[in-house]
């Protein structure tokens, strides 16, 4: 504890600005222990406290407001990157944005305290479409919150923080074995995801090229059957596919082409949409295969696409503006 107070006067204020700021976008940093430091310095008067809560709440609005802005600006993609190990991405990022709907203004103001959320609201509110004024105020109140609780615990508690900093080396110890349980249990979350998606991996696929000659020799007939690519009011599609809702097939399999080939795309992680349908239409007898790499290997390959028509886009779930 002496040691990190010596060194607060000279770069105090930047390394609690910075903490927040790299906690704030993303990166697994404690910042709430360099809070809890700023604030037993503040009691033995190495910082000013006004300050550093200055400074801290400084450094976590502007990581917010980058994540907030990336959201706004990258929507849908944001939400399948924090969706990316669940099994079915689409129907994940549906469900993640239905409850921030519901609750999402309660909840940027405890989200700093949830792991995961803290990372997770700021980009929700943004690919929404949340009012930035809206957003600020009920950011600036959890991020006030957050400081706040953390910096006042170590401002009157700081005689005691440092009985605890004293036990660090027994400390460093069992956070080496909390790390290796939570690799072990990543590895493990790995394994079963590669069990559950192994089924899928029986059903057929093909390289977007040859889907391509396949569609212009009307041989094949390809269909979209994305979850949530039809939120977008930009969203692009394959040029001549076809809508299949994943989660409401058609019973009667005459209502596909007869002797033609079904092609399937989404932009979920291994295909696992399309590798679901594709593994119903094959036992239904319906000649089905997946195009390897979805809709990112069309565009990888300069195939051609279309807008969505008009009719066929849904209202993206959104706040009031």
């Amino acid at each position: 504890m002496d040691s990190w107070l010596r060194l607060l006067p000279q770069h105090g204020y930047f390394i609690v600005c910075a903490a927040a700021f790299v906690e704030a976008i993303g990166f697994p940093l404690p910042a709430a222990l360099v809070f809890l430091v700023a604030g037993a310095a503040g009691a033995h008067g190495v910082l000013n406290p006004l300050a550093v809560l200055g400074v801290a709440l400084a450094g976590v609005l502007a990581g917010d407001a980058v994540l907030f802005l990336l959201g706004r600006h990258t929507g849908w993609w944001v939400l399948g990157v924090l969706c990316r190990i669940s099994l079915n991405p689409e129907s994940c990022i549906l469900r993640s944005a239905s409850t921030f709907r519901r609750r999402g203004r309660q909840l940027l103001v405890v989200a700093k305290f949830l792991p995961g959320l803290n990372t997770m609201a700021p980009p929700l509110a943004g690919s929404m479409n949340m009012r930035f004024t809206r957003f600020f105020r009920l950011d600036l109140a959890g991020a006030s919150l957050y400081v706040g609780v953390y910096f006042s615990v170590g401002l009157l508690f700081s005689d005691a923080l440092g009985a605890i900093t004293r036990g660090y080396v027994t400390f460093g110890h069992v956070l080496m074995w909390v790390a290796i349980v939570a690799v072990a249990g990543y590895a493990g979350l790995q394994v079963w995801l590669w069990l559950k998606r192994r089924p899928l991996r029986s059903v057929p696929f093909v390289l977007a090229p040859d889907a391509a000659k396949s569609l212009a020799a009307g041989t094949a007939v390809v269909f979209d059957v994305r979850s949530h690519g039809y939120y977008d009011k930009n969203a692009k599609r394959i040029q001549g596919s076809r809508r299949l809702d994943p989660n409401a097939l058609p019973a009667a399999t005459d209502e596909f082409p007869a002797n033609k080939r079904i092609y399937l795309y989404c932009t979920c992680v291994g295909q696992a949409t399309s590798a679901r349908v594709a593994q119903i239409l094959l036992k239904r007898g319906v000649p089905s295969a997946v195009i390897e790499g979805g809709l990112r290997a069309w565009k990888k390959a300069r195939l051609p696409l279309e807008p969505v028509p008009v009719e066929e886009l849904a209202a993206m779930p959104s706040f009031d503006t």
